[in-house]
């Protein structure tokens, strides 16, 4: 008997044991992944609290008369747990991985490799200035407002076509004789070439002058072919009102839907949005094209979770949103600001929400 409780303990024990080293591994081992977590959600027709602790406006206009509103248009926001410096344990994720409103994610699709915090923060927070220039724009546009849009480049890539070619500085006017108010309008005309030459008019200082260069054939992360030319772009804007955006300690492009549609809000009689309590995200373009972003199903979560009963998400992700729609949340498809505000008239006034396009399997 005493063998047997021999045995017994000496099991025991190395149970334990394992038990211990287990514990161990999911508690300080480092991970490859970080989680992704629904964010605080903003109301642009609201407020929020600046970089000194004061209550500001998100949206403040000046020079056009603005008009009250009500409900919300609520921007969306992802938090990521962890970073490269102090990445999440096995035993969190092990948690978030059975927690619908979280997500585990590889690290390098967050953090990439070489790229430290602070670096990916102050590039996040260019690319959220970017994209209220960017929301501003379309929406003076679609109020009927002349933006004066200026394209310029800012860096020429070594060894590109561009090379000796354009500078820094450089404004491009027109490409083949096509005028030209937009980034995107560039782009996609240097797309539809698919390598022919093409002839951009370009003033350097006082002086214009006529240059042509042929895109060069790469391939990007999708896997899709795309032609470039080797330079990087940013759109001036002479706006003929003051449109002022505060939102401090949010980054990335993803707001850029929802501004717009405040701005609009903000500058016509009546409420867009019916008085309801809309949420959505997006990226936007000068044009008015809404582009897919990341960590769709928290912001949907989080949408739920502010009250949202609407959520606006771009056509682009409705892969991810398939299947992934919170209880309480009706979620509708858009791929233009047009499209998005279509929607709202809908909502506004008590119209027939089945016919508004939604996610579906097929459509994705």
């Amino acid at each position: 008997m005493s063998s047997r409780r021999s045995n017994g303990t000496v099991t025991g024990i190395v149970a334990l044991s394992v038990a211990l080293v287990a514990l161990v591994v999911l508690t300080f081992v480092p991970t490859q992944y970080v989680i992704q977590r629904p964010g605080p959600v903003f109301d642009t027709l609201g407020t929020a609290r600046d970089a000194d602790g004061t209550e500001v406006p998100l949206i403040e206009v000046s020079g056009a008369e603005t008009y009250p509103t009500g409900g919300a248009l609520d921007l969306t926001t992802v938090q990521v747990v962890g970073n490269r410096e102090r990445t999440p344990t096995w035993f969190e994720l092990a948690l978030a991985w059975f927690d619908r409103t979280r997500a585990v994610v590889p690290i390098d699709t967050v953090f990439p490799e070489g790229v430290t915090s602070e670096e990916r923060d102050e590039r996040n927070t260019a690319l959220m200035i970017d994209s209220q220039h960017e929301a501003t724009a379309a929406a003076l546009s679609e109020l009927g407002y002349d933006v004066g849009a200026t394209v310029e480049v800012v860096d020429v890539i070594e060894g590109s076509p561009a090379e000796g070619e354009l500078a820094k500085g450089d404004r491009i006017l027109a490409i083949d004789g096509t005028a030209v108010d937009s980034a995107t309008l560039l782009r996609d005309r240097i797309q539809q070439a698919e390598g022919a030459e093409v002839e951009l008019t370009v003033q350097r200082g006082a002086q214009e002058r006529t240059v042509a260069i042929a895109p060069e054939k790469t391939t990007d992360a999708a896997g899709d072919t795309v032609w470039l030319i080797g330079i990087t772009l940013t759109t001036d804007y002479d706006f003929p009102i003051d449109v002022r955006l505060q939102l401090d300690n949010v980054g990335g492009p993803s707001a850029g839907m929802m501004f717009a549609l405040g701005i609009i809000d903000t500058l016509t009689p009546g409420e867009i949005n019916g008085g309801e309590n809309i949420a959505g995200t997006g990226t936007i373009d000068a044009a008015g094209e809404v582009g897919p972003i990341g960590g769709i199903r928290q912001k949907l979560y989080g949408a739920r979770d502010a009250g949202a009963t609407v959520f606006l998400a771009p056509a682009d992700n409705c892969g991810e949103v398939v299947g992934h729609i919170p209880d309480g949340l009706d979620v509708y498809r858009t791929a233009t600001l047009e499209e998005s505000l279509e929607i709202l008239e809908v909502i506004a006034n008590d119209g027939d929400t089945s016919v508004l396009p939604v996610c579906t399997a097929s459509a994705n």
